[in-house]
């Protein structure tokens, strides 16, 4: 029988929902995009050499192509909906890195426009189409408002959970249980009576930080740190791979049982429009209360001895090796690559183009980051030799450390002395 909905969704005033219904297999699949989303673009970004800016632009190309598949559709279908979601959090979190590490904005600045820019995106939404509710997803405004969150949600994901990295010095491993813990309240609140739009959203969030430091925490290597546990040593790919097959496998089961498909908001949450208020307020209050607890334990984490790569001493003088020596059982391609960046950044250092010279650095330290799963097991002192002299070029420029740029007579002296050790 055709209802009153569906006709009105072929005239296109309005279309089925374009959203999923919030099952426990949306919140599965979410992280699992999450994930992949995180671990993919390093694998492009750093493993394939693109660079950090190249990789935006290409994500923000599919990104729009997907979009426009998505928005043409007059009903949720799994495929095309979780493959935007897949190239929407690749694309916030590109968006976040080069604030970060193009343009050094501190997360802390990013992580308050960013939020100051959801704000506004649901002010927006909820001044015109008076829901933010994702069950009545049903015309082209509201999907264009919902996409757009999403891809803030991303990105304000992304820096809030690398502030929180900054601020505590937490292992991949470890950070994994800040969002679980907070995305276990939030549930527990919203089964209590919280507001289930704003429980949505701030599970929304929360996932991003989760999915990217469960991907880190797989793709680590296996060295391990005095207190802290070590990585699974799976590499970007890898993990891209299991994710996918994951997430594909996921999408396939949807598409068949169709268990996560609902129509509109009016047919099938009728019934669950209207809450307790009292419940409502008593959540609101148990959010306050959650949020406080989560700034008491970042400060007090903060003011922990961190252990890993937090502390800024030099230990550099460590390992000595001569010229050459310790890249000697390196593959000469990968060793190629490295040195063709640090000389552009000594060239750029010597012209006087600070700009040139720190976007070098900022290269060369993604790419060695990148190598650091296949070379270390090569040869570990010659790792630890050009890893520690790598930390001390990086700081002259103020990248992964908390003192300003140094002079470029500085610069120039730590990056030779990282060429003469490369050969």
């Amino acid at each position: 029988m055709t209802t009153a909905t569906e006709a009105r969704a072929r005239s296109g005033r309005l279309m089925l929902n374009k959203v999923p219904e919030v099952t426990i297999w949306f919140w599965v699949i979410k992280v699992l995009c999450t994930t992949v989303g995180e671990s993919f673009a390093d694998w492009i970004n750093m493993k394939l050499g693109v660079g950090l800016v190249n990789t935006a632009w290409i994500f923000t190309a599919v990104f729009v192509g997907v979009l426009a598949v998505q928005l043409r559709l007059k009903r949720y279908v799994p495929f095309p909906y979780w493959l935007t979601v897949v190239v929407v959090s690749v694309t916030g979190t590109l968006y976040t890195d080069i604030l970060t590490d193009q343009l050094n904005v501190p997360l802390w600045i990013s992580s308050a426009v960013f939020s100051v820019l959801l704000a506004a995106v649901f002010g927006v939404w909820w001044a015109r189409e008076r829901t933010l509710s994702i069950h009545s997803v049903t015309t082209l405004p509201r999907e264009s408002f919902y996409w757009l969150a999403v891809l803030v949600t991303f990105a304000l994901g992304t820096a809030t959970g690398d502030w929180t990295l900054e601020l505590t010095g937490w292992s991949p491993g470890v950070s994994v249980l800040l969002p679980l813990g907070l995305i276990v309240a939030i549930t527990a609140l919203w089964k209590f009576g919280a507001n289930p739009v704003l429980s949505f959203w701030l599970a929304y969030i929360l996932t991003r930080p989760l999915g990217a430091n469960i991907g880190d925490w797989l793709a680590s290597p296996k060295v391990a740190q005095p207190g802290e546990p070590t990585g699974l040593d799976l590499g970007t790919f890898t993990t891209s791979l299991i994710f996918l097959g994951l997430i594909l496998a996921t999408v396939v089961y949807l598409t068949v049982t169709r268990s996560d498909v609902t129509e509109t908001h009016e047919a099938t949450h009728a019934a669950h429009t209207t809450g307790d208020p009292r419940k409502e307020r008593v959540a609101l209050a148990g959010f306050g209360l959650l949020a406080v607890a989560t700034t008491g334990l970042l400060v007090w984490a903060h003011g922990q001895p961190h252990v890993g790569p937090a502390p800024e001493e030099d230990n550099t003088s460590a390992v000595q090796m001569a010229p050459g020596q310790a890249v000697k059982k390196f593959p000469p391609a990968k060793v190629a690559a490295l040195k063709t960046l640090a000389s552009t950044s000594l060239k750029d250092a010597r012209s006087g183009n600070e700009t040139g010279a720190h976007a070098a650095a900022q290269k060369l330290r993604d790419l060695w980051d990148a190598d650091q799963a296949s070379l270390q097991p090569l040869d570990q002192t010659g790792w630890t030799s050009i890893d520690a002299q790598m930390d001390k070029m990086l700081k002259t420029f103020g990248i992964d450390h908390s003192n300003p740029p140094m002079s470029p007579v500085q610069q120039e002296k730590e990056l030779n002395i990282l060429l003469t050790d490369m050969g």
